[in-house]
């Protein structure tokens, strides 16, 4: 199973018995599925039909579709001597009244309507080659997209394990962290507090003891990242399920990001220590480069 990228290139060139056909598809990053087509008007007949075989085929990305086509009947075209002989009349009758006016000159001649024979093409059989090459070419665009697709999951899986390896090596220091911002926490309050007892003889000593040991308590509860933790190495999980599945994960990857980086906002507002505060911005760094990628997928 393996995930697609939004960006690939296809080009197929293929001569037939009705004439020569080139055929180029391109895709990029988009929200949504977007098709584009750039066909000849010999082809306009089967516009829709391409458009619905490229939907078919891909699910997300902006898409454009690129056709050239030179037809064998316009090599074997015929002239209408008819029609050349009218058009020599009236070019004699014109120079006759006009004497300084010029002769037609061959080119002059071909491009009036009638003179060249129209030829007529089995549409059926052109549709047949043309959406037979289109499948060819889908095929190419598909494969390159996968190639590009397995080449992000890399990558991605890699900044999967920096935030896992910026989060382990901060677990162990939390619990120091926090015995000492308890401890310095501890001896203000008691210095104010005991102030406050001197002057307050409403409270006891043991009141003060316990408001102390309630507010360290408090303050401490706070500070407590575990929660915030677990869920950044939860997330990263489902990121790597969903890197191993196949079809439209970009969107879901996406919302992943979201919520990796409001987990480490959540861990920088806590932050207590300059240990946790670095943690936090590498995170916001990582995840970032992290989004920028999964945005390349579909």
């Amino acid at each position: 199973m393996s995930v697609y990228s939004m960006t690939g290139f296809a080009y197929l060139q293929v001569q037939t018995s009705l004439g020569l056909l080139g055929i180029e598809l391109k895709s990029v990053n988009s929200r949504y599925l977007e098709v584009n087509q750039r066909i000849p008007e010999e082809l306009r007949f089967f516009e829709g039909d391409i458009r619905q075989a490229i939907t078919k085929a891909v699910a997300r990305g902006k898409v454009d579709c690129r056709m050239q086509w030179v037809g064998e009947s316009e090599l074997e075209q015929t002239i209408n001597a008819k029609a050349v002989e009218n058009l020599l009349k009236v070019q004699q009758e014109v120079l006759s009244v006009c004497t300084d006016a010029k002769p037609l000159t061959v080119s002059n001649i071909l491009q009036f309507p009638g003179v060249l024979k129209p030829v007529t093409v089995n549409e059926e059989a052109l549709k047949c080659v043309v959406m037979e090459s289109l499948q060819k070419t889908l095929g190419t665009l598909l494969e390159a997209r996968k190639r590009e697709g397995e080449a992000l999951a890399v990558v991605i899986n890699g900044y999967c394990d920096q935030i896992e390896t910026i989060v382990a090596e901060l677990a162990p220091k939390l619990p120091l962290i926090i015995e000492n911002i308890e401890s310095k926490l501890q001896d203000r309050l008691s210095e104010a507090l005991s102030r406050s007892l001197l002057e307050n003889s409403t409270l006891s000593k043991e009141e003060v003891i316990d408001r102390i040991r309630q507010e360290v308590t408090l303050y401490a509860i706070k500070l407590d990242v575990d929660e915030e933790m677990n869920r950044l190495l939860t997330h990263v999980k489902e990121v790597r399920r969903l890197l191993s599945t196949e079809g439209e994960v970009g969107k879901k990857l996406d919302f992943l990001m979201q919520e990796l980086n409001r987990e480490a906002n959540t861990l920088g507002s806590k932050a207590a220590a300059i240990e946790m505060t670095q943690t936090s911005l590498a995170l916001k760094v990582t995840i970032e480069k992290m989004r920028e990628q999964v945005q390349n997928l579909q």
